[in-house]
């Protein structure tokens, strides 16, 4: 099953071997995506920010130094390979905006955690990606930098929040990235624009460096429910940057595909998935069970998933706002916040149960294919779901369905849709239990071995 491709550049630890065997340079590897981007970006518009001069200096200081093997203590699996981020995450001497023109001069003093470790691993970033205000939409358009194109279709969006990051990856600008999620702003940015794209466990990387700029300089949390995840164009990459960025050490099962229970989840209360995506999706779990895969289609073992969706909803809105007050008037008291805690921790439980029967569980990213442009957020309008308007804010629960009880979730690409006459690319996640963040990618590139041989 093919799936829509827009470049044959290699990805971050090939180009990494490349600079090991001598075939090329740090600085030609970033001379090479430095000039990729200037051919590409002006139609694309994916990097917020460059930093090509500093790039430049920083892979230079790296031509002539041998790269330490394999098993050193300061081993670096991504010596001299050339990235972007989001633009929300702090790296020293570059402005975070997070979107917002009253932002723009926001000039970071220091490195976030996630930053740091990817440069500590040999990574030369050489720019920032563009986001939605606020990271709060599936496009990434914002009167600081402009929109961001979906590298396939111009006229259609790349997703969000992540949208600059995961159409840099696409288009080949870049080999690797990383972004955030909270309402599938990495997973959907990967399904729209035919990338992998993992969220992961929440709480398993740091995101330290990662504060609105209203919060400048005041250390403030995590966030509940938002994670830090990489995207890029193969499942070792991911599997190198989850590894990269993880806070603890991380598990691995080692257990092949075909000994594994799968479980399909492709019904979701009050948000169907338009047929673009059904049928690519039906086809790839034809494949796998034509190769032996097991997969079930139902479960009495999962939760009340509209309960599930109600309290995401009102955790993610309360957790994006801060408590501020609803558009009701309404402030979250402490009490509703406990209340919540209480029922992701059911939630939770629940998902541990099913995890008891099944390995992984299959679901699409979102419920529609890469949506055309549109002034204001996604979320204000509708998704054009089988021929019906469905509200847009229902197309989250794809993304809650992993997000609310905190676990891990492979993006990859699968195949091909059509919507009103345009083909892109179709993608599917695969959740398995929280921690197994490794799992979820290795069971996602045997389902991509299968599906694209």
């Amino acid at each position: 099953m093919a799936y829509p491709t827009l470049t044959d550049k290699p990805g971050a630890l090939e180009t990494a071997a490349a600079i090991r065997a001598g075939e090329m340079s740090p600085a030609e590897a970033v001379d090479a995506a430095i000039i990729r981007i200037e051919h590409f970006d002006g139609h694309v518009n994916a990097l917020a920010v460059p930093d090509f001069e500093r790039a430049s200096e920083a892979a230079r200081a790296l031509d002539g130094v041998t790269p330490r093997p394999k098993g050193d203590p300061n081993y670096q699996p991504l010596f001299g390979v050339p990235m972007t981020i989001k633009e929300s995450f702090d790296i020293a001497g570059l402005p975070t905006s997070w979107g917002h023109t009253q932002f723009a001069d926001n000039i970071a003093t220091r490195d976030a955690k996630l930053v740091a470790k990817l440069k500590a691993a040999g990574a030369i970033f050489i720019g920032k990606s563009n986001v939605p205000p606020d990271l709060t939409d599936w496009q990434s358009n914002n009167p600081v930098y402009g929109r961001t194109n979906n590298p396939h279709d111009h006229e259609r969006s790349p997703g969000g929040s992540s949208g600059g990051s995961a159409a840099a990856v696409a288009s080949g600008m870049v080999p690797c990235e990383f972004g955030t999620d909270i309402g599938g702003s990495v997973r959907v940015p990967a399904h729209f624009c035919g990338v992998w794209g993992h969220k992961s466990s929440w709480g398993l990387i740091s995101k330290h460096g990662h504060d609105h700029p209203a919060m400048r300089g005041k250390d403030g949390h995590d966030g509940a429910l938002s994670i830090a995840g990489p995207l890029a164009r193969n499942a070792d990459d991911l599997a190198a940057l989850m590894r990269i960025g993880a806070s603890m050490p991380l598990r691995e099962s080692g257990k092949p595909l075909k000994q594994c229970r799968l479980l399909a989840v492709l019904d979701f209360p009050d948000s169907p998935i338009d047929d673009s995506v059904r049928a690519p999706t039906e086809a790839a779990l034809a494949a796998l069970e034509a190769a032996g895969v097991s997969i079930d289609r139902s479960s009495d073992l999962l939760p009340d998933l509209a309960q599930q969706q109600a309290d995401y909803l009102r955790m993610l809105n309360t957790a994006m706002a801060r408590g501020a007050p609803a558009p009701n008037g309404k402030r979250a008291s402490a009490t509703d916040w406990f209340d919540l805690l209480d029922a992701q921790t059911r939630n939770e439980i629940a998902w541990e149960r099913v995890f008891e029967s099944y390995d992984f569980v299959l679901a699409p990213p979102a419920p529609v294919l890469a949506v055309p442009h549109r002034d204001g957020s996604i979320f204000d309008a509708t998704l054009h779901v089988n021929g019906a308007e469905m509200p847009a804010g229902a197309g989250l629960t794809w993304a809650g369905l992993a997000t609310f009880p905190n676990l891990p979730a492979t993006c990859l690409p699968i195949g091909s849709g059509t919507d009103r006459g345009t083909t892109l690319p179709c993608g599917m996640q695969v959740m398995g239990p929280r921690w197994s963040d490794l799992d979820c990618i290795h069971a996602a590139k045997a389902i991509g071995d299968i599906l694209h041989g």
